[in-house]
């Protein structure tokens, strides 16, 4: 029951703030045009900050565990290959981008350290999973958002160069490759800048939210319903089938398992929505998946949590 109420008070907050986003749209507080540029604000400034702030915060050279480091990787990887190849028994090819990124990608750093943290009273090796997985998520959502975009056309030289060129300009990358470069060179930053990119960074998320609320249309929804329904099954479920035995054979225990049941089988992270929308996306089937996977998480940790509690493997 304790673990049940936990992940309730992790995800039901997040449920209310996109209820708070319908609100505000149905009394025409907000609107399309001003949804849209605060999905743009979020995607460009707000969240590069947050990845960036996240980054070179990181020691990467305490407690490092070479092996659970390369289960992270691999696992989210193979992940992410499933996710497409399952998307490709899609009828609407439109949509294939924003289904890969909501089945793989889980709402890891923030809610993968207060799992840890609310078990054993201590971060313990979360971080590791952080180091492993979150820089290969939004990486590979980058490229496959720019890749499977719904106004792409055939490929050839000019689209390459297009493709590579968003890829390489994308502020998401450009502020994951700064955050590790900076933590990895050891450079001080000001309590001045550390606290402003630390209020930017802590916009992200409830603004995207609130405008992810704003973008929800039941109609859109209803249509993406089965897609969404697969995501979230792969998200909650499938994935944590496939990689936690692997990580209980590779001898993974007590806070590495439960980071590892985190990083496949959380709810989707609120970023997908928004860097969907900031690469040209429609974002419906991703709102539809992420109030599904918010709405279903706090019992599928739970499940999965008895598992391995009851194993004696956490």
């Amino acid at each position: 029951m304790n673990n049940l109420i936990f992940c309730l008070n992790a995800t039901v907050p997040i449920f209310f703030l996109i209820l708070l986003g319908m609100f505000l749209r149905k009394i025409q507080l907000v609107d399309d045009a001003f949804t849209a540029r605060l999905n743009t604000l979020v995607f460009r400034v707000c969240l590069p900050a947050l990845l960036f702030h996240d980054m070179y915060r990181t020691d990467y050279r305490t407690n490092w565990n070479t092996a659970y480091v390369v289960y992270c990787a691999l696992a989210t990887l193979a992940s992410i290959l499933i996710c497409t190849g399952v998307s490709y028994l899609l009828k609407d090819r439109s949509i294939q981008g924003e289904f890969i990124q909501t089945s793989y990608r889980s709402s890891a750093t923030i809610l993968g350290i207060a799992v840890v943290q609310n078990l054993y009273h201590n971060v313990g090796m979360a971080p590791l999973m952080v180091i492993g997985a979150v820089p290969i998520y939004n990486i590979a959502a980058v490229i496959i958002l720019e890749m499977y975009r719904p106004d792409r056309g055939k490929m050839d030289a000019m689209l390459l160069r297009k493709t590579l060129h968003g890829i390489l300009t994308n502020p998401i990358i450009l502020s994951i490759l700064l955050g590790f470069a900076w933590s990895l060179l050891c450079l001080p930053l000001p309590t001045i800048g550390d606290t402003t990119v630390d209020y930017v960074g802590r916009c992200a998320t409830p603004l995207g939210i609130i405008a992810m609320g704003a973008s929800f249309q039941w109609e859109k929804a209803r249509q993406s319903a089965v897609p969404a329904l697969v995501s979230t099954f792969i998200k909650l479920f499938g994935l944590c089938a496939l990689f936690l035995p692997l990580g209980v054979h590779l001898g993974f225990r007590n806070d590495l398992l439960v980071a590892a049941l985190v990083m496949c089988g959380s709810s989707t992270t609120i970023s997908c929505f928004v860097m969907a929308k900031g690469m040209g996306h429609k974002g419906d089937l991703t709102i539809s998946t992420v109030m599904l996977t918010t709405l279903l998480s706090a019992f599928s940790l739970t499940f999965w949590l008895f598992i391995l509690k009851s194993h004696g493997w956490i």
